[in-house]
C-alpha cells in the first residue's frame, strides 16, 4: 500500500503540471479560435503541423526513454553510463533530422501542401528536434524522481509560450498562423537551456556495446511508438488528402478544436503514465508487483471513468473553451475521450512485455491498431467527414487493448479485478446515456443539474465499495467516530 501512495503522490506532482499545463494551453484554444474563423482554415493548419510533428517526435526519440528506464534499473548498468548514451543517440537523430529538412524545404514544403509557406515546415522540423533532444534530460528527472522541477520546468514553457501567443494574437492583434509555431521554436529553446544542469556534470560517453543492446530493445518501441501516435494523429494527416471538399481545412480545425476538450482524458493518463512507467520498472523484482499492477489497473480506470462523466455532464460550460462557429465539433467528445481511456489501459497492459523484454508485441498490437484506423478513415472519411475520424481513434485503441490483453493472458498473466472493473465501467456507461438522452428536453441549467446528480451516484458508488470515507485523512476521523 505504501509503494500506491508513493505512486499516487508521484503522480499528483507530475499530474499537477501536466493538468495545470495542460488547462493554461487550453486558454491558447479560444485565442485561436476566436482570431482565426473556422472558415479560414488557420486552425486546422496548426492542427495538421502539430499532427506531424507528433509522429517526427517520437521517431526521433526511438523509444529512448523507456529504454533508458528499463537500463539504468537493470542491475550491473552504470546509470550515467546508460544516460550519456540515450543523449548522445537521440541527440545526432535530432540534429541529422533538422540538416535533412532544411537541405530539402522545397519538396518537402510542397508534398505536405504548405509550398507557399516553407517557413512552417522548417521552424517546426526545428522545435521537434530540440524537443526530442530536451525529453529525455526529463526522463533523467523522472528518473532521479524528481517531479518538482519536472514540473515547474514543464509550466515555464507553457507560461512562455501563452503569454507570447497572447501579446501576438491580443494585444498586437496578429493574424499570421505562422507565428504560432515561431513561438513554440523561441519556447522549446529556452526549456532547452533551463535543463543545462542535466546535460552537464558528467562524461559524455557513447558505450556502442551498451547502444546495441539498448538498440535492440528499444527499435520494437519504435515501431510501436509510431503506431501508437499514428492513432493519435494519422487522422489529422491524412484528413487533407482523403477530404477532398474544398474546406477540407476547416473542417479539420473543428475537428481539432473539440478534440481539446476531450484531451482532458489524454491529461489524466499523461501524469499517470509519467509516475508509472519509473514505479514499475523499479518495483518489477519485489513479490507483489503483480497485484500493485493490478490495483493500479482498477484505480486508473475509476477515475478516469470519473473524468469522463465529469465532462459528458458539463460539456455544456466546458463548450465556452473554443469559439462558436467551432461548436458543430462537439459531438466527437464523447468518443475521443472513450479511445483516450483505451489508449490509457493499454498503456497499463503494455508493461508484460516490457518486463520480460518481448517488446516486439508491442510493435505488432500497434501495428494492426493502426492498420484499422487508417482503413476506417479511408474508407468513410470521404462520406462521413471528421466523425470517422473520432470513430476510427477508437476502433484503433480498442484494438490494441484487446490484442494486449489477450496475449497477455498466456505470457504474462496478471489478476486484474475485472468484476470491479466491469461494474464501473457498466454503471458509467449507464449515467452516460441517461445523461445524453434526458438532456435533449431540458434546458442548460436543468441538464447541468441533472448530470451533476448522476455524477455524485458515480462517486458515491467509489466512496462505497473502494473509498470509504473513515478511511480519508482528517475527515476520516469524524466518520469513523460515527
Amino acid at each position: 500500500m505504501a509503494n500506491l501512495k508513493s505512486l499516487a503522490k508521484d503522480t499528483a506532482i507530475y499530474g499537477l503540471s501536466s493538468i495545470i499545463g495542460r488547462f493554461l494551453n487550453y486558454l491558447l484554444v479560444p485565442l485561436y479560435t476566436a482570431k482565426l474563423a473556422a472558415a479560414s482554415g488557420g486552425y486546422g493548419i496548426i492542427t495538421n503541423i502539430y499532427a506531424y510533428t507528433a509522429l517526427i517526435m517520437v521517431i526521433l526519440l526511438f523509444g529512448m526513454e523507456t529504454t533508458f528506464f528499463r537500463f539504468a534499473n537493470k542491475e550491473g548498468e552504470d546509470p550515467h553510463r546508460v544516460y550519456s548514451t540515450t543523449l548522445i543517440t537521440v541527440g545526432t537523430l535530432a540534429l541529422t533530422f533538422i540538416v535533412l529538412v532544411l537541405l530539402f524545404i522545397k519538396p518537402i514544403s510542397q508534398t505536405m501542401g504548405y509550398a507557399d509557406h516553407p517557413q512552417y515546415i522548417w521552424v517546426m522540423a526545428v522545435t521537434v528536434g530540440i524537443d526530442a533532444f530536451s525529453a529525455i534530460p526529463f526522463s533523467y528527472l523522472r528518473y532521479q524522481k524528481r517531479p518538482l522541477k519536472f514540473a515547474s520546468l514543464k509550466l515555464l514553457n507553457i507560461a512562455l509560450n501563452i503569454t507570447m501567443n497572447l501579446i501576438y494574437f491580443a494585444v498586437i492583434n496578429g493574424k499570421d498562423v505562422g507565428y504560432a509555431f515561431y513561438i513554440n521554436l523561441a519556447c522549446s529553446s529556452i526549456l532547452l537551456c533551463c535543463l543545462c544542469k542535466e546535460l552537464s556534470g558528467f562524461r559524455w560517453i557513447f558505450d556502442r556495446e551498451l547502444f546495441r543492446r539498448m538498440f535492440h530493445y528499444a527499435w520494437p518501441l519504435l515501431v510501436l511508438s509510431i503506431a501508437g501516435i499514428l492513432n493519435q494523429t494519422a487522422d489529422k494527416i491524412l484528413f487533407p488528402y482523403i477530404y477532398t471538399a474544398s474546406d477540407a481545412h476547416a473542417q479539420l480545425g473543428i475537428y481539432g478544436a473539440a478534440s481539446k476538450i476531450a484531451m482532458i482524458m489524454a491529461m489524466i493518463t499523461q501524469a499517470f503514465s509519467y509516475a508509472y512507467e519509473p514505479f514499475v520498472f523499479g518495483k518489477a523484482r519485489e513479490k507483489d508487483s503483480k497485484e500493485m499492477y493490478a490495483q493500479a489497473m482498477k484505480y486508473f480506470i475509476i477515475f478516469t471513468l470519473l473524468a469522463y462523466l465529469a465532462v459528458i455532464a458539463y460539456l455544456d460550460i466546458l463548450r465556452y473553451i473554443i469559439g462558436s462557429d467551432y461548436w458543430e465539433g462537439l459531438r466527437v467528445v464523447p468518443i475521443v475521450m472513450a479511445a483516450e481511456i483505451m489508449m490509457g489501459i493499454y498503456f497499463n497492459l503494455s508493461f508484460w512485455y516490457k518486463l520480460i523484454d518481448k517488446t516486439i508485441w508491442g510493435a505488432i498490437f500497434s501495428g494492426i491498431a493502426c492498420m484499422v484506423l487508417v482503413a476506417v478513415n479511408v474508407i468513410f472519411v470521404p462520406r462521413y467527414g471528421y466523425m470517422a475520424c473520432a470513430w476510427g481513434g477508437f476502433s484503433g485503441y480498442f484494438t490494441c487493448m484487446a490484442l494486449s490483453y489477450l496475449v497477455g493472458r498466456k505470457k504474462n498473466p496478471i489478476n486484474y479485478p475485472l468484476k470491479d472493473i466491469a461494474l464501473y465501467v457498466v454503471f458509467a456507461a449507464l449515467l452516460m446515456v441517461l445523461m445524453l438522452m434526458l438532456n435533449r428536453n431540458l434546458g442548460m441549467f436543468g441538464a447541468i443539474a441533472l448530470n451533476t446528480v448522476l455524477l455524485l451516484l458515480f462517486v458515491a458508488l467509489i466512496v462505497k465499495r473502494d473509498f470509504p470515507l473513515s478511511n480519508l485523512p482528517v475527515v476520516g476521523k469524524y466518520f469513523r467516530k460515527s
